[in-house]
Formats: C-alpha cells, sequence, structure tokens
C-alpha cells in the first residue's frame, strides 16, 4: 500500500506517540474528534496499527520500518506480547503447516497445562493477527498459523 505524504506524516507520528490514545493523535493532527481519529485510521492507517490489552493505538513493527525509512523486513519480527500471548505462539503452527482452528488452539493450550476459555484464545489470536506474529487462514472458520518460522520471531 503507498501512504500519501499526508499518511505517511501520520504513520510517523503514530510511531512516536505509541502506545497512544485517539485524543493525543486529535490533537496533533487537529481533527475534530476521536472519531474523525479512528476514521483516518481504519481508511489510510488500517494495516499499519492495532489496539493493546489497554486499548491503547500501537504501530505494527511494518509501519514502524516505514516510518524509519526502512523497508519491512519479513525474515524477523519482534514482538511485544503478554504470557499467554506467548503461550498461544508456542502451539500454534508453523507458517507452512495447516493452520488451527481458535477450538485446537484451546486444546493445544489446555494440554499445555493452562485452562483459558474460549473467548479469551478467540481474543489472543486476534492480538497476534495484528500485531503480526499470526496469519488468519480464511476457510469456513477462521484458523491461524504462524506468519513466519518459530526462529525468526523474537519475543518480547
Amino acid at each position: 500500500m503507498t501512504l500519501s505524504e499526508q499518511a505517511l506524516e501520520r504513520l510517523r507520528d503514530l510511531v512516536e506517540l505509541q502506545p497512544t490514545k485517539n485524543a493525543e493523535l486529535q490533537e496533533r493532527w487537529d481533527l475534530e474528534s476521536g472519531s474523525e481519529v479512528h476514521g483516518y485510521l481504519e481508511s489510510e492507517l488500517k494495516e499499519y496499527y492495532y489496539r493493546n490489552e489497554d486499548s491503547l493505538i500501537c504501530a505494527t513493527p511494518e509501519a514502524e520500518a516505514i516510518a524509519a525509512g526502512e523497508e519491512p523486513d519479513s525474515s524477523e519480527r519482534i514482538v511485544d506480547v503478554t504470557d499467554f500471548e506467548a503461550e498461544m505462539l508456542d502451539v500454534l503452527p508453523e507458517p507452512n503447516e495447516n493452520p488451527q482452528s481458535v477450538v485446537a488452539t484451546l486444546h493445544a493450550l489446555r494440554e499445555a497445562g493452562l485452562d483459558p476459555e474460549v473467548d479469551e484464545v478467540r481474543s489472543g489470536l486476534h492480538g497476534l493477527v495484528d500485531k503480526g506474529a499470526v496469519e488468519r487462514v480464511r476457510t469456513t472458520v477462521p484458523t491461524f498459523r504462524l506468519s513466519l518460522e518459530r526462529e525468526n520471531l523474537v519475543v518480547e
């Protein structure tokens, strides 16, 4: 996706201010409301941001690379995850393997000694997709697998 000059500048603001709130971006971008910020993010920067577990706006690793004037590197990715998300990464299939469903991930986590609720697993998987660590594969039911080789994923 090619970004306009304005979108690139706003992406740099997002990277600089992260984690941030709509109100902070609203002030920086001189917009009328938080809703206007949300609309801009969704229409222009959708693939470059996500909301963390505290609902704060964060830049994806790709956004950080672009803001720094670099080409995004798909060979390694550093992701900031919760302990639970790290456990999920341990049980997900590799990029070249068949993806698994939310329920299969739930069972794998339970086999690993955890006892999460299905909604917690679903939410965690979607968060990992937003962070670029997991790929969502569209089938009859959503399925998931790592987006790059396990050794190329640095978990902090």
